[in-house]
């Protein structure tokens, strides 16, 4: 299930900053508001203050944009560059800021001398109201302003609460001093946290209005904080890119700005420098630094046509690199805009939420009127009464029920492209929960998906590094994969290797030369067979019994003599058994798919720990083994890298794409893992769960709060301050509970970006 609006055949999909938001009744009355119009979809997200919205063909932005604005708040497209991200400002922040100090110094005094009976001299009452006045009329503006759009719209939100709730006591406290008796000179009272039968004109609620106007203001400047703190890792992923870069033009270089590079372009990046953009490098070696991006803590040594991505930092020589995708095409855009979508989306259980917000004002209104006539009915003294439906009203503020789920996504996804999983939708985390199968590809997931040098055996009385040397030295001016395996394997092991000379290629059978004198033959048997040099029993025993295990034997040979056997295989990545195991750990059973022979496959599943193989299946067909696995009751996770995977990765319940795979993949699963290490996908399903738990405890602790404390101030015993407070501390709570999330590390590998990305996105 999507959480994004898909668009209408021939329509657009677009995203607009909304302003003026203070609860999620605002998103859901702006979202209802959006898909009544004629072919539109649209999903509001309250935490980052966006809407999503579908358009049919033809109609323009700009009356979406009015549609919203006749709802009572501001839309408007993204800015390229938004001023918040290049000050580090953010106004809306600001502002809430200056209210909220500004109320706390004229609220302390107005709260100390209602709670403080001795410090209650002659004409203390009037002083609270001179200190009192500007905290409800301009600290709480944002709320009135709010309650007045809403109102003129005829609907209600947190804002009508706390607005009415401020402006009963306010406008109570003045009938009290200057009609009542409150006004005289020498009258005290004192402060409890029940109400007692009193003479409603002789009590003031001076310190209920100033005093829940700054509760709410700091939980509303500390909601705002927290949102823009959880949203931190998409900014700063962003942020990562390089600003400018050194463009080769006619033997030039010229530095002019990221967003004026073009594809096809060649650029310079010195020892030190970000790679501006995705391309290919025409010149030059070096190692590149890839942790920034995918967490790898080890360079890799890239060279004349290799590939290498934006924003990694280039570690050794000068290179010089033709961009082949600038912009959004880029990796780091690509990820930058999973993250987004993830963090817009909203899950089922957000709209279980936002269903119960947007019915919940309403219901609390009623709920006030009724805790006021009640009271009123039985008797009781009118300051009671009063006192009681107020509380009722401050207390049921649902920005808890609003902030439980988008904060706590905000926070997971956040920490989740810290680590190099990237999720990209909100209902991936319902998915989580109930997978109990992890389907994993074989090559380039649980192997490397290189050929490797895994095996040497030598003749009698030839030397292992001789045979290396002479078969690395011919195989080296060879592009095919094992010969470039053979001769990385041998440079590694050997040294440098000499030029061979004469060297030819004999087409599916193997390559010769003259290395060091020596004519040489490195491939399949048969090639040795045509110059008459047969192996002798141990080495073609060795080949019979390597070529049974799936693997496979270059024969090397030199001056008409066979010198030994090099055996090349895919070979298992180093933390692929660390990673089976991590899955058993946490409850799903692994099972190993892939197309090769059952004898190789066997094999792999062995050294790695997997007890189910399903092998020698066709591409086409990996989808219809997830079907199958499904249609017998289990809920899969697939994870896989190719184009041979990404129906499977579709099918499965949850889809975990290897980031080093192709982009065809990637695009087909719900989670991508950046690093190339299968442990990542244990973390991943361990951080989609977690988060998921997270917020359902958010959730339960906004509805226990509610259920318990509007009873509680119904029947008079919660104070309106009291409860004002109560009801920023639950959100903060909520806030607080979602931030957790920023500790989650992974199991059994140090955190790949502890030194790098960690600390790029540490507010993330």
């Amino acid at each position: 299930m999507s959480a994004s609006p898909t668009p209408a055949p021939g329509g657009s999909t677009l995203e607009l900053e909304v302003g003026g938001m203070t609860c999620a009744s605002c998103a859901m009355r702006i979202e209802k508001k959006l898909n009544r119009l004629d072919g539109v979809t649209a999903t509001v997200n309250y935490a980052t203050e966006k809407a999503r919205v579908s358009i049919p063909a033809g109609m323009d932005v700009a009356s979406v944009i009015e549609e919203v604005e006749k709802t009572g708040y501001t839309a408007a497209l993204p800015a390229a560059e938004p001023a918040a991200a290049e000050t580090g400002t953010d106004p809306e922040l600001a502002g809430l800021r200056n209210r909220l100090i500004g109320s706390v110094a004229l609220s302390v005094p107005v709260v100390a001398l209602a709670m403080i009976p001795a410090l209650q001299f002659t004409y203390w009452q009037w002083l609270s109201l001179a200190l009192a006045a500007p905290v409800v009329v301009w600290g709480a503006w944002p709320f009135h302003k709010a309650a007045f759009i809403n109102a003129r719209h005829g609907a209600a939100t947190m804002d009508t609460l706390v607005s009415i709730g401020t402006l009963a006591a306010f406008a109570w406290s003045l009938y009290a001093l200057f009609f009542g008796t409150a006004g005289m000179p020498g009258m005290t009272h004192g402060f409890s946290f029940t109400v007692a039968a009193s003479d409603g004109a002789g009590n003031i609620y001076l310190e209920v209005a100033s005093g829940v106007t700054t509760f709410v203001l700091a939980g509303r400047y500390f909601e705002k904080r927290s949102k823009r703190q959880a949203g931190a890792a998409l900014r700063a992923l962003l942020e990562l890119g390089a600003k400018d870069v050194a463009v080769l033009r006619d033997g030039q270089e010229t530095r002019i700005p990221i967003a004026s590079l073009r594809v096809g372009d060649e650029f310079v990046i010195r020892p030190g420098e970000k790679i501006a953009t995705d391309g290919v490098v025409v010149d030059g070696a070096s190692a590149i630094d890839m942790s920034l991006l995918t967490g790898e803590s080890v360079p890799v040594e890239v060279a004349v046509g290799d590939a290498v991505s934006g924003a990694t930092v280039n570690a050794g020589g000068r290179l010089l690199v033709r961009a082949t995708r600038v912009g959004s095409d880029t990796q780091l855009a690509q990820m930058a805009k999973l993250v987004e979508d993830a963090q817009s989306g909203k899950a089922e259980v957000q709209r279980l939420a936002d269903r119960i917000s947007g019915i919940f004002v309403p219901i609390v209104l009623a709920i006030a009127i009724a805790t006021l006539a009640a009271w009123l009915i039985t008797g009781h003294p009118a300051a009671a009464a009063f006192t009681a439906a107020v509380a009722v009203l401050i207390i049921a503020c649902p920005c808890a029920l609003g902030l439980a789920t988008p904060t706590a996504l905000l926070v997971g996804t956040g920490r989740g492209a810290q680590l190099g999983i990237l999720i990209k939708g909100p209902e991936v985390l319902e998915s989580t929960r109930t997978v109990d199968t992890i389907v994993l590809d074989k090559t380039g997931t649980v192997t490397t998906g290189r050929m490797t040098l895994v095996d040497v055996v030598t003749a009698p009385g030839v030397d292992e590094t001789a045979l290396l040397r002479v078969a690395g030295a011919v195989e080296a001016a060879s592009e095919h994969p094992i010969a470039r395996a053979i001769a990385a394997a041998a440079t590694e092991r050997t040294g440098p290797l000499p030029a061979p000379e004469s060297f030819a290629n004999i087409e599916g059978r193997g390559v010769q030369g003259v290395v060091d004198g020596h004519l040489a033959l490195a491939g399949r048997a048969s090639l040795l067979e045509e110059w008459s040099i047969p192996l002798d029993s141990t080495l073609a025993a060795a080949e019979n019994s390597a070529e049974a295990a799936g693997r496979t034997v270059v024969s090397v040979a030199w001056d008409g003599q066979a010198r030994g056997l090099l055996v090349v295989a895919d070979a298992i990545k180093p933390t692929s058994r660390e990673a089976v195991a991590a899955f058993t750990q946490i409850g799903l059973t692994p099972i190993l798919l892939t197309g090769d022979n059952a004898t190789v496959a066997r094999e792999v599943a062995d050294a790695v720990g997997i007890e189910t193989v399903i092998a020698e299946v066709l591409p086409q067909d990996k989808a219809e083994t997830i079907r199958r696995l499904q249609a017998e009751g289990k809920t899969v996770a697939m994870v896989g890298d190719g184009v041979n995977d990404a129906a499977a990765l579709a099918t499965a319940d949850l889809g975990l794409a290897m980031g080093t795979g192709t982009d065809v993949a990637i695009e087909a699963a719900d989670i991508t893992l950046v690093r190339g290490d299968l442990r990542a996908a244990a973390d991943a399903v361990r951080l989609a769960r977690r988060t998921l738990g997270t917020i359902k405890t958010n959730l339960f602790w906004a509805f226990a709060y509610n259920v318990a404390a509007i009873p509680l101030a119904a029947l008079g015993l919660l104070n309106p301050m009291i409860a004002g407070a109560a009801m920023a501390f639950s959100s903060v709570f909520v806030v607080s509970n979602s931030l957790r999330l920023r500790g989650f590390r992974p199991r059994g590998t140090t955190t790949p970006t502890a030194d790098t990305t960690t600390r790029v996105l540490e507010t993330a």
